[in-house]
């Protein structure tokens, strides 16, 4: 069977084009080169896009940009200084820097300046290459309208989740403005599905939206989302020399089949006003229960973690000691008694009595009985001195008369008889000062 894009004269310009970023479109740019390339077809991959992801997936330093798309574009340079071979054989880049950032703006003035690129690819449709892949930025700016206006055919990544068809409409859209104005031999080639996530319902219900819709302009080869198709970027290589047995790069081979054995269709784009509608069915509910309260209810202790959570005692104010505390406030406090000075005892004044009298009535006895009377004015006795001369407090002792020998013992009553005596010594005192 002879195939299409040998027996095709000249080299096919393929857009890669979607205005939503992250979909795809450096990787599939990139890897679908790589893999036409080990098929034998010579591949040049323009890097259009400002942030220069494909130029970084193709291993090519940012020193060894020398001349860039930018250059092209803005300063009309020849495209044939632009191109710089890569690793893999029959591979071949246009890379770009964040210089191509500024081109939109300086290129609004230019006249005819939608069509800059197709003019600088002239040269290279001839016999140079087999395809021309235009890797686009995520915008539908002034570079993706002419990367529109320069190529023939349009491929279209779209990511496997429901966002992606968000701006599907709107592309497509732009798509035949172009067409009407700038680039009427403009056809959409393809849409490949990206980013296919087996263990969702979404991605499959995706895919058969975007196929109700396109019908066979979607490609029967669907890209997964692989870690090995993620790092192999960041390495410098394109999926089919950094990991050739993977499932990423076995999956675009395939799509390299695809693309090289299908034209593009002449008939015209569909319309499609809305996007496709995905709806997913929610999940049914389950009856669960957290396993702690998420708002701690009122009265409800907050433990370490580890540990349950538990109702609070209510706390019981003390009542005595507080109104003790207001008692106490509310009365003065009284300073403490001092212990009174030992009063000393008075001098006894010489009387006419005679002396025998007085040592009669004031004998005081060997061991005298150290009851504290509490008779009448309490009456003090001189104190014992203690030793070095300092009485000893708290001490008192009361005289009392001894008891004749051979009388009954008293069982602590006063007697009659000392009555008289007492008064006597009262008297005694009395007549000494006090």
């Amino acid at each position: 069977m002879e195939d299409p894009a040998r027996a095709r004269q000249g080299a096919r310009v393929i857009a890669v084009a979607n205005q939503k970023g992250g979909v795809g479109k450096s990787t599939t740019a990139v890897s679908l080169g790589a893999a036409l390339a080990e098929l034998g077809y010579r591949v040049l991959v323009v890097d259009l896009d400002p942030q220069g992801n494909a130029s970084t997936g193709l291993g090519i330093r940012h020193e060894s940009r020398a001349v860039t798309v930018y250059d092209v574009l803005a300063n009309e340079a020849p495209i044939e200084g632009a191109i710089i071979p890569t690793q893999l054989p029959n591979l071949f880049a246009i890379p770009s820097t964040i210089d191509l950032a500024g081109a939109e703006i300086e290129l609004v003035s230019q006249f005819s300046r939608e069509m800059r690129l197709r003019k600088a690819l002239e040269p290279l449709k001839r016999d140079a290459f087999d395809f021309v892949f235009l890797d686009c930025p995520p915008s539908l700016g002034l570079l993706t309208v002419n990367a529109l206006a320069a190529a023939e055919e349009l491929i279209v990544p779209i990511q496997c989740e429901y966002y992606a068809l968000e701006g599907l409409g709107q592309l497509l859209r732009n798509v035949k403005l172009v067409q009407q104005n700038v680039n009427t031999g403009l056809r959409l080639t393809g849409i490949v599905m990206t980013m296919f996530d087996p263990r969702t319902k979404l991605s499959e219900q995706v895919v058969a939206e975007v196929r109700r819709y396109f019908g066979d302009r979607v490609y029967q080869t669907i890209i997964p989302r692989t870690v090995r198709l993620s790092e192999a970027p960041g390495f410098g290589q394109p999926i089919t020399t950094y990991d050739p047995a993977s499932k990423g790069a076995q999956r675009y081979r395939d799509l390299a089949r695809e693309v090289a054995g299908r034209l593009p269709d002449e008939s015209p784009l569909p319309t499609v006003d809305d996007i496709p509608s995905v709806h997913v069915p929610p999940p049914e509910p389950h009856p669960a229960k957290a396993p702690r309260p998420l708002v701690r209810e009122e009265g409800m202790v907050q433990e370490p973690d580890g540990a349950e959570e538990t109702a609070a005692e209510p706390e019981v104010e003390p009542t005595e000691p507080v109104v003790q505390t207001a008692k106490a406030e509310a009365e003065p406090i009284e300073p403490e008694p001092q212990p009174e000075a030992p009063i000393s005892a008075p001098e006894v004044a010489p009387t006419d009595e005679a002396p025998e009298e007085l040592e009669a009535e004031v004998a005081v006895e060997a061991e005298p009985s150290r009851e504290v009377a509490d008779v009448g004015p309490q009456l003090q006795a001189p104190t014992e001195s203690a030793p070095g001369g300092q009485p000893e407090s708290g001490r008192v002792i009361v005289m009392s008369e001894e008891a004749p020998s051979g009388a009954p013992e008293s069982n602590g009553e006063p007697e009659l008889e000392a009555a008289p005596q007492r008064k006597r010594l009262r008297g005694l005192f009395h007549r000494g000062g006090n």
